[in-house]
């Protein structure tokens, strides 16, 4: 009786235990989530605060620097907005609006979305 009942004890004690790298990998990686999570809503309010207030009329998509494109265009961060002048330092001036869907990571919803916005 005494020795089955140690080998229930070592049992118990040895499964308790197996589970406790698990446990402090799914931590370790809850951190590095939140972590992952935190740099992007600061960002998010970096951006936040260079909007303008108001949305300014039109911006051209071939004189514009890559700030005013970030600044005027809605879900255009400073990346996408130097690939459209990098683009049109390669190709020239666009002659149409739709071309933007040409340069790298801009598509057809974020080009529709800022019509409006947008002149040649």
């Amino acid at each position: 009786m005494k020795k089955s009942g140690i080998k229930v004890l070592c049992l118990m004690i040895g499964m308790s235990l197996s589970g406790l790298p698990l446990l402090t990998q799914a931590a370790a990686k809850a951190e590095s989530t939140v972590t992952t999570l935190k740099p992007a809503s600061s960002e998010q309010k970096v951006d936040n605060a260079t909007l303008p207030d108001g949305d300014e009329d039109e911006v051209s998509i071939n004189t514009a620097s890559a700030n005013e494109l970030a600044n005027v265009m809605n879900g255009v961060g400073l990346k996408k907005a130097e690939a459209i002048v990098n683009y049109r330092e390669q190709n020239g001036p666009f002659t149409q609006l739709d071309q933007l869907i040409e340069v790298p990571g801009i598509g057809a919803a974020l080009v529709e979305r800022n019509l409006s916005r947008l002149k040649l």
